[in-house]
């Protein structure tokens, strides 16, 4: 047995994914991804982080992860065509997951107003000023139905869908799916509503998969201190600016 063998079998042991489960499609629905580990402040190894650094997800190493397990993987981002970093990490992603196999489309900007002054003093986000108050441009691109149409057109194709999501949005769909005698894997970031955990066959936190998708990077603005620290990178992190 190979070592990408040997990782392939220990990490199907490790998180439940049994032969049962047959083939599977993985929906990286990575606008609610690429936030779930924002808050924390210490690696997998219960290593707290330094100041100024933070957890990001490296779509290598998530690649490389759900790969392991699945036969295809997709991928849906929005794009911001007026920023350089935007359309520099698309064009990564497709390097990375196939052309054919990274949806986008553009990110719309949304107005939000800061209402009090907490959430003016922590803003970082450029202030802007109209008749009703201070706002700042929230950027939103949801992939709700781009996510939903492509499971349903390759419906013959999979016996189990791994939907990499928190989003509430997509019970209906999995409801579509299980009545369709799929499987759902669930992989979760922070909290889900009831009903979608009750309809998926596997539950994963994301917190359990940490060490397998994360790196290390500086917050903007602050000074460079200690690289990726996860023994299993292979020093390619790709990460999103936000």
């Amino acid at each position: 047995m190979d070592l990408q063998e040997f990782k392939k079998q220990y990490v199907q042991t490790e998180l439940g994914i049994t032969a049962d489960f047959g083939k599977i499609v993985s929906l990286i629905d990575f606008g609610n991804v690429n936030y779930w580990f924002e808050e924390d402040r210490q690696t997998h190894e219960y290593i707290a982080l330094k100041d100024g650094e933070k957890l990001f997800v490296s779509i290598e190493k998530l690649e490389e992860f759900l790969s392991l397990f699945s036969s295809d993987v997709r991928f849906y981002y929005g794009k911001d065509s007026a920023r350089q970093n935007s359309l520099w990490f698309i064009q990564k992603a497709q390097e990375i997951f196939g052309k054919h196999k990274v949806f986008t489309k553009s990110i719309q900007k949304i107005k939000h107003y800061l209402g009090t002054a907490s959430e003016k003093e922590t803003n970082t986000r450029i202030l802007h000023h109209d008749g009703e108050g201070d706002f700042v441009y929230i950027p939103k691109c949801n992939f709700d139905v781009e996510i939903s149409v492509d499971a349903i057109k390759i419906l013959d194709y999979y016996d189990t869908v791994c939907l990499l999501s928190s989003d509430a949005d997509f019970l209906y769909l999995l409801k579509f799916l299980k009545q369709k005698g799929k499987q759902v894997i669930l992989i979760k970031g922070g909290h889900v509503i009831r009903q979608l955990k009750a309809v998926s066959n596997l539950v994963i936190n994301a917190q359990d998969i940490k060490k397998h998708i994360t790196g290390i990077k500086q917050k903007p603005g602050t000074r460079p201190g200690l690289a990726d620290r996860n023994p299993e990178s292979t020093g390619r992190t790709t990460q999103v600016e936000s």
